[in-house]
């Protein structure tokens, strides 16, 4: 908050020996001290929380790669539960019912299935399951870091505005006294 506030004398105006002071901060000039404080900790708190508010963003855009992820993993999944067993044969085939879904999904996030097709064998069906579980996982953990930093960015954004309202009340505080003191 210091490197927010820049001070410069007031030329010719002393009270009672000391100089008089303004304050800028962040090109706005001619504050007082008070007002310089208490404005830069309103500035801080607002950058704090613009930064938490792009985490927002970030987090919503996850979940919803994480849920339609879900959605296509789901209907290969499905697919695979239709194969049947013909003498123990692994190069059976199935139809993914709703293909164009699950590809526009999978070209949409940059999932690599080679070879995907509206009818897949056994061993192509699980490739496929096992690639979009590890992008859903992938997403997953980067979603988790994404919620701790958003966590810590808002902490700092409460102790930022706490700082600031104790800051306004010391100062109300202080002038209250003063204005006390003057009439004993």
């Amino acid at each position: 908050m210091g490197s927010l506030i820049v001070e410069s004398p007031i030329t010719n105006n002393t009270v009672f020996g000391i100089r008089q002071m303004q304050y800028t901060v962040e090109g706005v000039a001619g504050m007082n001290f008070i007002d310089a404080v208490t404005t830069a900790a309103f500035k801080e708190t607002v950058a704090i929380e613009t930064a938490a508010s792009s985490y927002v963003s970030v987090v919503e855009a996850r979940q919803r790669k994480i849920n339609e992820l879900g959605d296509a993993l789901a209907e290969i999944t499905k697919a695979y539960s239709k194969l049947k067993v013909k003498g123990g044969k692994s190069d059976d085939e199935t139809t993914i019912d709703n293909f164009s879904k699950v590809k526009e999904i999978i070209d949409k996030y940059g999932v690599s299935l080679s070879g995907f097709a509206r009818t897949m064998t056994r061993s192509n069906i699980m490739k496929a399951q096992t690639n979009v579980q590890y992008e859903i996982d992938k997403e997953d953990n980067s979603l988790q870091q994404d919620m701790v930093a958003m966590k810590s960015y808002v902490t700092k954004r409460d102790n930022a505005y706490s700082t600031a309202a104790k800051i306004v009340k010391k100062a109300n505080d202080a002038a209250q006294s003063t204005i006390r003191n003057m009439g004993e």
